[in-house]
C-alpha cells in the first residue's frame, strides 16, 4: 500500500514536472528579452552525482552544500546594497541625534519585514524563471502595466538623485571641498562605464565588486563605531525594548519607509536568475529557493549591522544636544569632526568613505535595476550597454541640474531630500501589491505559490508600509504652505492614486484569468 501511495507521489511530481517545461518552453518563446542570456548564467548543478538525482526525482532539494551555497551567493548582497543607500543612512543618522538607542527595535523589526519582502520577490524569479516586471507586462492590461512602469521609473530616479548626491557630498568632503557637488555628480555618473565593463567579464566579477563596496561600508562604519564607544546597555535596551518618542515619530517613519524600495523589489527577482536552475524540476527550484533564502538573511544580517553602527554613534555623540535636530547628509561629517576631533585617521575622512562607497554601489544597481525595469515593461530587444546608457540618462540630468541649483545650501538639500523620500513613498503600493498579487496565483507559481499564513503575514507588512508612507505624505503636505490651486491639483492626483491602488488590489481578489498568458500555459 506504502509502495503504490509512493508511485502516485512521484508520477505527480513527474507530471507537475512536465506542466512546468511546458511553461518555461513556452515563456521562452513569449519573454523574447531576458534578463540574462544562458551564457551569462552562473552554473550550480553538480552533474553525476546519484543520491542528488534521487532527491531530485523525488521532488525534494539535493542535500545541503557549503560549495553550492558559495555559489548562490551575490544577488541577496546586491540587493542588501538597497538597505544601504546614502537616503537609508540619513534616515540611521537622523534617528540616532533625535531618538538616541531607542528606534533600534524598529531597524531590526523593519530589515526582517524587508527580508520576508525580499524573499517573495526571489520566489516569484526562481520559480517562473521570469522577473516581476516581465510578468506585469503579460498579467495586467497594456495601460495599467503603462502606469506600473511610468511608476517604477519615477521612484528609481528619485533613488537615484539621492545616491548620486551622497557620492557627491562624499567626494567633496574627501577633496576638503574643493570639490564642487556638480562636478561630483558627473564623477559618479561614469561609474556607469565601470558598470557595463565588468558586467563583460561576468557576474561574478561584479559581485566581487559589490562585496568590496559592502566590506569597505562595514570596515568604515565599525571604525566609527569603535572611536565613539557607544554605551553597550544603552544599544541592547534599544534593540529588545519597543518604544517611540512622540518627539521621534517622524525619524520612525523614516526607518521603515527607507527599508523597502519599489525598485529593489525588480531587481531582486530578476538577480536570482543569474543562476542557472532549471525550472522545470521543482526540486532545482526548491533547492535555489533555500541557498537564496539563506543567502538572502546573512546579507540582510550585514546590512543590519551598519545601519546599526550609524544609528549608534550619531546617537552617542548628538541625542540630547543642540544640533540633534540640524544634522543632515550634507552636514553630518562636519558635525562629527566637530564633536570627535582628528585622531591617527580623522573621522570625517572615515565617514566619507564609507559614504562614497554606499553612494557608488547603490547608483550602480539603480543602473541595474533600471535595465530591468525598462526590458521587462517594454520588451526592449536592443543592446545592454544603450539600455543602461538610456536609464543612466534618466537620472543623471535632473540630477546635475539639482546639484547646480542647491550646491552652497546645505538647508535646501535636506528639503530636496525629504520631496524624494516623498516621492518614493508613493510608488511603493506600485511594486508591493503586484508582486503579493503574483506570489499568490497559482496559474503563475503553480505549486510553489505562496500559503495562507505567509500570505497574511505579506499583506499585513504591506498594510503596515502603506499606512506609514500615507502618515508621511500627509505630514509631509500639512507641514507645507500649498495655494488654493496647488490643493486642487494634489486633491485630483490623490483620487487617481487611490483609485489605481483599488485596481491593483481588486486583481488579487478577483483575478481576470481570461486575460493572461499564464493561464493559458495549463490548457
Amino acid at each position: 500500500m506504502a509502495e503504490k501511495s509512493s508511485d502516485e507521489t512521484i508520477t505527480s511530481i513527474l507530471l507537475e514536472d512536465e506542466s512546468r517545461r511546458a511553461r518555461s518552453q513556452r515563456l521562452d518563446s513569449l519573454l523574447e528579452e531576458r534578463a540574462y542570456d544562458s551564457s551569462e548564467k552562473v552554473r550550480v548543478v553538480t552533474e553525476g552525482k546519484e543520491e542528488e538525482e534521487r532527491f531530485l526525482d523525488e521532488g525534494n532539494a539535493p542535500p545541503f552544500s557549503w560549495r553550492k551555497l558559495w555559489l548562490f551567493t551575490g544577488p541577496g548582497f546586491l540587493m542588501s546594497i538597497a538597505f544601504l543607500d546614502p537616503g537609508n543612512l540619513e534616515g540611521d543618522l537622523q534617528a540616532g541625534a533625535v531618538a538616541g538607542y531607542s528606534l533600534l527595535w524598529l531597524l531590526l523589526w523593519a530589515t526582517v519585514m524587508g527580508l520576508i519582502i525580499q524573499l517573495l520577490a526571489a520566489r516569484l524569479g526562481v520559480a517562473t524563471g521570469c522577473h516581476l516586471a516581465e510578468i506585469c507586462r503579460e498579467e495586467y492590461p497594456l495601460w495599467a502595466r503603462l502606469v506600473l512602469w511610468l511608476m517604477a521609473e519615477v521612484a528609481l530616479i528619485g533613488a537615484d538623485i539621492q545616491e548620486v548626491i551622497g557620492s557627491a557630498i562624499a567626494l567633496s568632503i574627501l577633496t576638503n571641498g574643493y570639490l564642487p557637488l556638480w562636478a561630483g555628480v558627473l564623477i559618479t555618473a561614469l561609474d556607469c562605464f565601470i558598470f557595463l565593463l565588468l558586467e563583460n567579464y561576468g557576474v561574478r566579477k561584479l559581485e566581487a565588486l559589490f562585496a568590496l563596496f559592502i566590506g569597505t561600508m562595514a570596515l568604515s562604519f565599525a571604525w566609527m563605531f569603535g572611536e565613539t564607544k557607544p554605551n553597550g546597555m544603552e544599544l541592547l535596551l534599544g534593540l529588545i525594548i519597543p518604544r517611540i518618542n512622540k518627539n521621534a515619530i517622524k525619524q520612525a517613519v523614516s526607518v521603515v519607509g527607507c527599508i523597502i524600495m519599489p525598485h529593489n523589489i525588480y531587481l531582486h527577482s530578476a538577480l536570482v536568475q543569474s543562476r542557472m536552475v532549471d525550472t522545470s524540476r521543482r526540486g532545482r527550484v526548491q533547492e535555489a529557493l533555500n541557498y537564496f533564502s539563506i543567502e538572502a538573511g546573512l546579507a540582510l544580517l550585514v546590512s543590519f549591522m551598519i545601519n546599526l553602527f550609524v544609528t549608534t554613534v550619531f546617537a552617542k555623540g548628538f541625542y540630547g544636544t543642540e544640533a540633534s535636530g540640524d544634522i543632515g547628509l550634507a552636514n553630518a561629517g562636519t558635525y562629527l569632526q566637530q564633536r570627535y576631533g582628528g585622531g591617527l585617521f580623522p573621522i570625517l575622512y572615515i565617514w566619507g568613505i564609507g559614504l562614497l562607497a554606499a553612494g557608488q554601489s547603490s547608483t550602480i544597481t539603480g543602473t541595474y535595476a533600471g535595465q530591468f525595469i525598462m526590458a521587462g515593461f517594454l520588451n526592449l530587444r536592443i543592446k545592454k550597454w544603450l539600455r543602461a546608457l538610456i536609464t543612466r540618462s534618466f537620472a543623471i540630468v535632473p540630477t546635475v541640474i539639482v546639484a547646480l541649483i542647491f550646491d552652497s545650501s546645505e538647508g535646501t538639500l535636506d528639503a530636496l531630500n525629504e520631496w524624494l523620500n516623498v516621492l518614493q513613498a508613493m510608488q511603493i503600493p506600485f511594486a508591493l501589491i503586484p508582486l503579493l498579487c503574483l506570489v499568490s496565483k497559482e496559474h503563475v507559481m503553480g505549486s510553489f505559490m505562496i500559503g495562507r499564513t505567509l500570505k497574511g503575514v505579506s499583506w499585513l507588512i504591506a498594510v503596515l508600509v502603506i499606512i506609514i508612507n500615507g502618515y508621511l505624505l500627509v505630514d509631509f503636505f500639512a507641514s507645507e504652505l500649498l495655494s488654493m490651486g496647488a490643493m486642487i491639483i494634489i486633491i485630483a492626483i490623490t483620487v487617481l492614486y487611490i483609485s489605481f491602488i483599488i485596481y491593483l488590489v481588486a486583481q488579487a481578489i478577483w483575478p481576470d484569468k481570461s486575460r493572461t498568458t499564464f493561464a493559458k500555459l495549463l490548457h
